[in-house]
Order: C-alpha cells, then sequence, then structure tokens
C-alpha cells in the first residue's frame, strides 16, 4: 500500500517533498519530526500570544490562525494558515498541520500529521497518527496508539498484514474518512478515502474505501452512500 493510495498532497503543502505519495503511510510518522528540525523557525515573543495560552518552543503559525484564550502548544510545531485551535488545545510536539483544520477543544496531539481541512473538534486523542484531507473526528473519539503488550504494531493492509517496525502507531484516516462520536480506534487501524466508522465502536484493522462499519458489537460493513 502507498500513501498515494488514500491521500492526494497540495502542490502548496511545505513539506511536500518530505513526504513521499510512493511510500507506506506508517513510514510518514518517524519523518514528522525530521522535516521539523530542518524547518526555520521564526523567533516569536510571547507578547503575541493570549496571556492564558503557554506557547514553548519552536512553534510556528500561519497566516490567519485562531489561538484560544487559554491552551498548552510545545514545539516543534506547524501549525497552517486558517487553522483553528480552540481552547485547551494540548499540542505536545512533533505536529504538523495543513490548511483550515480544527484543532478542539480540550484535545490533545502529539507526533501527527493532519493534512488539509482536518476537523478534530471535541475531545480527542491523536497520537503518532496521520489523518487526510477533509477527514473528521466526532466528540470524543480516541486513536488508541500503543498495544497493551507494547510490541510492534502491525497494519492489515489490502495486500495483507504488513509489520511497520513502529511501537507507536495511532490510526491512518484516508482523505475523507469519517469517525463517529465516541469511537476508539486500535493501534494501527487503516481507514481507507470516504470510510465511515459509526459512533461507539472500538475498530480496528481495515476499512476499504467507502465502506461503513456500523453495529455495536459484531460490526458489519457496507458501503457508503455518495453524496
Amino acid at each position: 500500500m502507498k500513501a498515494g493510495d488514500i491521500f492526494d498532497a497540495r502542490q502548496d503543502f511545505p513539506f511536500r517533498d518530505v513526504f513521499d505519495l510512493n511510500e507506506a503511510p506508517w513510514q510518514w510518522l518517524p519523518k514528522i519530526g525530521r522535516a521539523l528540525a530542518a524547518f526555520d523557525f521564526p523567533v516569536l515573543a510571547n507578547s503575541e500570544f493570549p496571556p492564558g495560552l503557554e506557547v514553548r518552543g519552536q512553534v510556528f503559525f500561519g497566516e490567519n490562525v485562531k489561538l484560544p484564550a487559554y491552551g498548552s502548544i510545545s514545539g516543534p510545531a506547524y501549525i497552517g494558515p486558517d487553522c483553528d485551535l480552540r481552547p485547551g488545545v494540548f499540542i505536545r510536539g512533533n505536529v504538523i498541520t495543513g490548511h483550515g483544520c480544527v484543532l478542539g477543544n480540550s484535545c490533545e496531539f502529539k507526533n501527527c500529521l493532519l493534512l488539509d481541512g482536518v476537523q478534530t473538534p471535541h475531545f480527542n486523542y491523536v497520537g503518532d497518527s496521520i489523518l487526510g484531507n477533509h477527514a473528521h473526528l466526532g466528540a470524543g473519539a480516541i486513536l488508541s496508539n500503543l498495544r497493551f503488550d507494547q510490541d510492534e504494531i502491525s497494519v492489515k493492509t489490502p495486500e495483507g498484514l504488513v509489520r511497520t517496525g513502529l511501537r507507536k502507531l495511532g490510526a491512518i484516516l484516508g482523505d475523507e474518512a469519517e469517525v463517529g462520536c465516541n469511537v476508539s480506534l486500535q493501534p494501527g487501524t487503516l481507514l481507507a478515502r470516504r470510510s465511515v466508522v459509526f459512533p461507539g465502536l472500538a475498530f480496528g484493522g481495515l476499512l476499504r474505501e467507502g465502506m461503513m462499519a456500523v453495529g455495536r458489537q459484531d460490526f458489519r460493513v457496507m458501503e457508503r452512500p455518495h453524496g
């Protein structure tokens, strides 16, 4: 599986040369920190921020970013233009967002890449994960990134089970994937383009393009309607 199977990339995305669409998408995770280490961060003054917002380390804010009255941001982090950061946001480093993302109230982000238009509005945990263009997390959706036994995480792909070499890997959401409220995605979950996980599920594995996981116990998969 290639990243280009589930993501598109804008020509003006500043890290486009780092994240190769011909690589497996989980291979992008270690590159987040490397990309930020090579980025030329501006020097920011604390006077630029609301008094209740703590900003530490190297952080870049694009044009028209909305900053919350309070929250905590630790670099390195790149926040793209027109993003909306809401009260209680907690950014823990190695975070890159594209254009027009929502990083919501009481949401936590760590070592993750959000492409354009991603919405994580309410009470989400996004760690060691990649969210494709216009992916959306419902309130309370959690992307678990560590197995109980802390062993290496494998990913189920259309070609079969693949070992990633990663001890921590949350979820990989393709473009326009939708995750319902109070969903728990297990480590290494892969949601292809336009796939949907209904609210309240504990879901893991692979959900193919345009399909929906439905039900609380024995979930069933059905095709997502167009439009």
